[in-house]
């Protein structure tokens, strides 16, 4: 079960024309993938979310304490992914590193974490774009508008977009890069006008104070605030110094999509110096974007009058500025329609690994002869995501795609670890400064964000892995290329 799967096999397995992505995407396409899955739910929600209920003001350091944590999960996975440029990501990485059953573990934790993500993100693009049509006198007809508080209802748009980016992916990854860095060059200057824009009605008086005085937290704010007392000696609170942790796990959010990257590596020309670029050029530029629109928004409108559903729109309606309101808006569904294909391509490209792997069924690994991309695994978790996204309301999904992340992040930093001891000699395109004690940071940077995740994410992300256990144990196991080699 620990079986690891060496780096010159990872890299046999993609000289198999039956079996070989094209490449076909440089640092640039790479970049844009980043900042296009980067920006969207964070920026456009959880701004008003943390600042109203944790942070206040202080949401810019709570986004910089987030953006560190990635930061330092971001050069482990540059340094994978220039040793191993193979499809996966996390999952390939913990192959070559941990072990099959790890690799497994970590690739079943992807899938859920970018299913739901790519869920989630489909039915916010539909509440803008409904938002959108209410404002021009259009609507849908309300069992087709999605489920809301007790009603049930399908979400048709969300549906209909992800057939669209469905489609388009199996096209091919270089149109998909394509309408990417369309759609991000739009929401990105929509983001520089907000903050542009923004910074003339700033009010020096909203920011005080700066960080609010700490309150405590509800009893049914977490699992954690008996654990983080027993082990680290505080309560955990709301607001104070220690709510701009409990803000940073959850706009945390935010940055999920930087490691999506690194599932593009196959695809890429020269991913050995391309895709460490493309991480962490994609990381720097969105927390230099999150920061900057936080302070803007908690400058306009004092934190505790911040909408929780569309902070950047309402804060320019609050000082009587509605065109630019309705720009977010618009914004805010063309940014999101790029987080949600991106969040598909890195799940596609998860599942894609395992099955060629033997992990999940040899079929869904084979490419389209014509478009080079696995079309059988895209077209499968297209659907599913579609009906999910169509059948979901938005709730609490957000935190259990956070805890996946941070645990991929968790597997990558010691794989970084591990692998360095075990093949020192491999080539290193990207080297990780500082191991071990760079790694040991980002792991514990790592679980301490997750420990500020609610008890019932921590209960739900544990049911997940043990249905993958046991599929691992009925199919994978015996299955796996790597075990029927040997």
């Amino acid at each position: 079960m620990f079986r690891t799967k060496g780096v010159e096999q990872s890299i046999r397995d993609t000289e198999d024309p039956e079996f070989a992505l094209r490449k076909s995407l440089s640092a640039l396409d790479l970049t844009v993938f980043g900042v296009g899955a980067i920006i969207g739910t964070g920026i456009f929600v959880l701004t008003g979310v943390v600042a109203r209920q944790n942070a206040g003001p202080a949401t810019a350091l709570a986004f910089v304490v987030s953006g560190v944590v990635c930061g330092l999960a971001a050069l482990c996975y540059a340094e994978f992914a220039s040793t191993v440029p193979v499809a996966g990501s996390a999952y390939t990485f913990a192959y070559a590193s941990l072990g099959e059953l790890p690799a497994w573990i970590i690739g079943w934790d992807l899938v859920l974490e970018l299913a739901l993500g790519c869920a989630v993100v489909a039915v916010g693009w539909s509440g803008y774009v409904r938002l959108l049509m209410d404002n021009a006198g259009l609507s849908l007809p309300e069992p087709l508008s999605g489920t809301h508080g007790d009603r049930f209802g399908f979400d048709l748009l969300a549906f209909f977009l992800v057939l669209v980016l469905t489609a388009i992916l199996v096209a091919g990854v270089k149109l998909s890069s394509r309408v990417t860095a369309v759609i991000v060059a739009v929401k990105v200057t929509v983001v520089l006008l907000v903050i542009v824009v923004g910074a003339f009605f700033i009010t020096a008086s909203n920011y005080e104070p700066f960080i609010p005085p700490a309150q405590p937290r509800p009893a049914a704010g977490g699992l954690t605030a008996p654990l983080i007392q027993l082990i680290f000696g505080y309560t955990p609170t709301d607001f104070g110094v220690m709510g701009i942790f409990t803000g940073a796990a959850i706009v945390f959010f935010a940055y999920i999509g930087f490691d999506i990257v690194a599932t593009a590596a196959e695809e890429t020309v020269s991913p050995q110096r391309d895709v460490p670029r493309g991480i962490l050029g994609s990381l720097f530029i969105c927390t230099l974007l999150y920061v900057a629109v936080s302070l803007v928004v908690t400058g306009m409108q004092h934190y505790s009058q911040l909408s929780v559903d569309a902070p950047l729109a309402d804060a320019f309606k609050s000082v009587g500025r509605p065109f630019w309101a309705g720009l977010i808006s618009f914004g805010a569904a063309v940014g999101l329609t790029s987080v949600c294909m991106i969040l598909l391509l890195g799940q596609t490209r998860v599942f894609f690994a395992m099955s060629r792997d033997g992990l999940l069924p040899r079929t869904f690994s084979r490419v389209h002869p014509r478009f080079g991309t696995p079309y059988r695994s895209t077209v499968l978790l297209g659907l599913v995501v579609a009906v999910v996204a169509g059948l979901t309301s938005i709730q609490e999904l957000a935190e259990l795609v956070n805890i996946g992340t941070l645990f991929a992040f968790v597997m990558v930093a010691a794989g970084v670890i591990v692998l360095r001891r075990r093949r020192p000699e491999l080539p290193r395109a990207f080297r990780t400064p500082l191991v071990p004690y760079l790694p040991v940071a980002s792991v514990l940077a790592s679980l301490w964000l997750m420990l500020n995740l609610p008890a019932e994410t921590w209960l739900r992300f544990g049911i997940w892995m043990v249905v993958g256990l046991v599929l691992y144990a009925l199919y994978g196991r015996s299955h796996s290329r790597l075990g029927t080699s040997l």
